[in-house]
């Protein structure tokens, strides 16, 4: 009976193709799991729907204890088959408060993945682990400022970009907050010299690891892209001027985070100073802080970042720290970094992004042309009712909240992409370096009937060939966006050059043209132009008290 079974499940198995398909395949060739022997073992991940997914790869030791505060360690190698299907820790960090109809849309607290100091993981989509394959490799990194994401969010998952695009997608955690950023240097000594940038650190670790691993998934070590939006967008800027990074990626994407400036030493200083005093630790006796609980640091780093919040700004007292060794200068100020002068870039913006800043949805113009107000303070010459004249005309039907948001982000987010861009530019004509090109998110996201514009993270979705997030929504003229969007990642990602078949000619950035792509929809009406919204940024760029 045993044996009539046997047959039975042999001859079901030949005629579905498994293990008898006009000849003997591979007895290895399981079904449900693929195993990968990568440079410190053998890891175990899961096949979903012909892309294999590994996940919690661990590129880095426990960053608790005595760890805590200093560079990132080697993981240890190991024997047997390490499991690698479930997420693994994500940085300590205060929760998003979901109360907000805008943080539930973006969905960065709905992270699988306990949180914890063994942070330092990564996970990793591939078409197929083959050596021989060589596909560039998408290494994106979470936003959420330094204080709060991680690549475990479902906003994040590489299985449609790996799939649509033949590539390898990775996203990493990697210590945030106090934890990656709490500048000691000038409390503890030489020993702490780097404490101000481990988080930064953490996320060369993971790029040096994948230099030496990419090949065993299928993905090419000199073929690296390392992109994010908002705060991934801000690491990638000071990846940008840091020694220890370079050479370990080639191309470099920045959405709506350009980082021109990383935190002075003496500002980071004085928040560790104040640290310290709310632990009752002394200078002598650092040693306390690696015994601590986590909990009990973690509760000192959120009554700074509610003070941050207080001021209606995101949390930003822990950030990386020009310590002039792992961050050896500002990353775009005054000029962009000679050492990664080679990498090409792509730099964005959405047209509202700071639509996610504010709750009035019912304001009135009245309301508006008092904001108007606000900003115009300190530019004599300017009227707040010509201002809001100006801004209706380019878009007669957006309501007062969705211009306050546009004038908001004219004199934050973009003033920062557009001197970035300026400055990547002029070493490019100047000194050689490697091109960038600009694009401009107009479409707005649905949801809420549109109330938001196009704000914040509303191209993520789209840059990752995923659309079901809340900000997007599934739909035709969405997953036609998706496909010129991800397209330009991808070959950006292959190449250096964002121009494929899917997009129209998109020439690279260059103060005399400023060309930039434009994502105009619902339908799409993806096209390049040169310098679009000029008067804006003209009169923004004029001196002034943003400038």
């Amino acid at each position: 009976m045993q044996e009539l079974s046997r047959r039975r499940w042999l001859g079901a198995a030949a005629a579905a193709g498994g293990l008898f398909a006009g000849g003997v395949r591979a007895m290895n060739e399981d079904p449900v799991f693929s195993v990968v022997e990568t440079a410190q073992g053998r890891v175990r991940g899961l096949k979903s729907g012909g892309v294999h997914v590994f996940k919690g790869l661990r590129y880095g030791a426990d960053t608790a204890g005595a760890n805590r505060f200093m560079p990132p360690q080697p993981v240890a190698p190991w024997t047997g088959v390490r499991d690698a299907t479930a997420y693994g820790n994500y940085a300590p960090q205060m929760p998003a408060d979901r109360r907000r109809a805008y943080a539930d849309l973006i969905a960065y607290d709905l992270q699988p993945g306990g949180m914890g100091e063994d942070c330092l993981v990564l996970n990793l989509w591939t078409p197929s682990p083959d050596k021989a394959a060589k596909r560039p490799v998408l290494v994106h990194l979470h936003g959420g400022g330094h204080y709060a994401g991680s690549g475990n969010s479902p906003q994040f998952d590489g299985e449609m970009m790996a799939r649509f695009g033949d590539a390898v997608f990775v996203t990493l955690n990697h210590r945030l907050g106090a934890f990656g950023y709490l500048n000691l240097a000038g409390h503890g000594g030489e020993r702490y010299a780097q404490s101000g940038a481990v988080g930064m650190l953490d996320i060369v670790a993971g790029l040096r690891w994948l230099r030496e691993n990419a090949e065993a998934f299928g993905g090419d070590p000199s073929r690296v892209l390392v992109f994010g939006q908002s705060g991934g967008g801000l690491k990638t800027s000071t990846l940008m001027a840091m020694p220890s990074a370079q050479g370990l990626f080639h191309r470099a994407g920045v959405m709506s985070g350009s980082g021109l400036r990383a935190m002075p030493q003496a500002t980071a200083h004085d928040i560790a100073g104040r640290f310290l005093a709310a632990l009752e630790i002394q200078s002598g006796a650092l040693d306390k802080l690696h015994q601590l609980p986590m909990a009990q640091l973690l509760a000192v780093q959120l009554a700074f970042e509610r003070a941050d919040r207080q001021q209606g700004e995101a949390p930003r007292a822990f950030a990386p720290v020009v310590d002039g060794v792992a961050i050896a200068r500002h990353p775009f100020d005054p000029d962009a970094p000679a050492i990664s002068a080679q990498v090409p870039m792509l730099i964005s913006t959405t047209l509202d992004e700071r639509a996610y800043r504010q709750v009035n949805f019912d304001l009135d113009e009245a309301g508006l042309r008092k904001f108007a107000e606000s900003k115009l303070a300190g530019r004599p010459g300017l009227d707040a009712a010509a201002l809001v004249a100006m801004y209706r005309a380019e878009d007669p039907r957006a309501t007062p909240f969705v211009l306050q948001a546009r004038i908001d982000t004219d004199t934050s987010f973009r003033l920062g992409a557009q001197l970035q861009a300026e400055r990547k530019a002029t070493q490019h004509a100047e000194k050689g370096g490697a091109p960038v090109w600009t694009y401009l998110w107009k479409t707005p996201s649905p949801a809420y009937g549109g109330r938001y514009g196009a704000p914040h993270g509303v191209d993520i979705g789209p840059s990752l060939h995923d659309i079901r997030m809340g900000l997007n929504g599934p739909s035709a003229e969405n997953l036609a966006l998706a496909d010129q969007l991800a397209s330009a990642w991808l070959a950006f990602a292959a190449t250096g050059d964002p121009n494929n078949a899917r997009t129209p000619t998109w020439p690279a950035f260059t103060l005399a043209r400023r060309s930039t792509l434009v994502f105009d929809g619902p339908a799409p009406q993806t096209r390049a132009v040169d310098d679009p919204r000029r008067a804006f940024r003209e009169l923004w760029a004029a001196p002034g008290p943003n400038r």
